[in-house]
């Protein structure tokens, strides 16, 4: 296991030992003392950007376990590549462009193993996104592709432009227009027939 997936874990864990915050910096001096070696400086990016970053991962996959592997090989992946991270740029999209993009995959795959069917997984569990959202949207969330969940969730919920989005996934920007407009139509639908 690598120094950046230890220090992930450890974060995780809640490991971390005592140390003064960081949280006066911005992102791109934490990005800078990073790229320079400091622990610190990933471990207040870290703190900043978990919360969000898993989210997102369970918002696509709904599923808690595969959230919090993807969620932290998203950051492992992010601290592989920090040395070609542009500074001028804001950490965030780039983060969830990560994480969205491996829980594009990981539902893509699950998709395609017949023997773990949505019938044999227990309902997914995320209490504080489900009392925010409301358990009928999340469940109607659920209900859509990971395709049209990941540009809803990065749309309504970590408010990302179209045009963002479309950078973020390597899709024309009409794409992600007609998948907003398809998962935004089944979602009024599902709601619906809810009441």
């Amino acid at each position: 296991m690598s120094t950046e997936e230890h220090a992930v874990q450890d974060v995780v864990a809640g490991r971390l030992r005592v140390a003064r915050p960081l949280s006066r910096r911005g992102d791109a001096a934490l990005v800078r003392a990073a790229q320079g070696g400091s622990a610190e400086a990933v471990e207040e990016l870290f703190r900043r950007h978990w919360p969000s970053v898993h989210r997102s991962a369970w918002l696509v996959v709904h599923d808690a376990a595969a959230a919090e592997d993807i969620a932290q090989e998203a950051f492992v992946s992010a601290l592989r590549a920090l040395d070609r991270f542009d500074r001028r740029r804001p950490l965030a999209p780039w983060l969830h462009r990560i994480v969205v993009n491996r829980a594009i995959d990981w539902s893509r795959a699950r998709a395609l193993r017949p023997e773990t069917g949505a019938d044999t997984l227990p309902e997914p569990v995320a209490p504080e996104t489900s009392v925010e959202l409301g358990d009928e949207l999340v469940a109607a969330l659920a209900d859509l592709g990971p395709e049209h969940r990941a540009v809803v969730v990065l749309r309504h919920l970590l408010g990302y432009t179209p045009g963002e989005i479309a950078t973020m996934l390597d899709l024309p920007r009409g794409t992600v227009n007609s998948r907003l407009r398809r998962a935004l139509d089944a979602l009024s639908l599902a709601l619906e027939e809810e009441r």
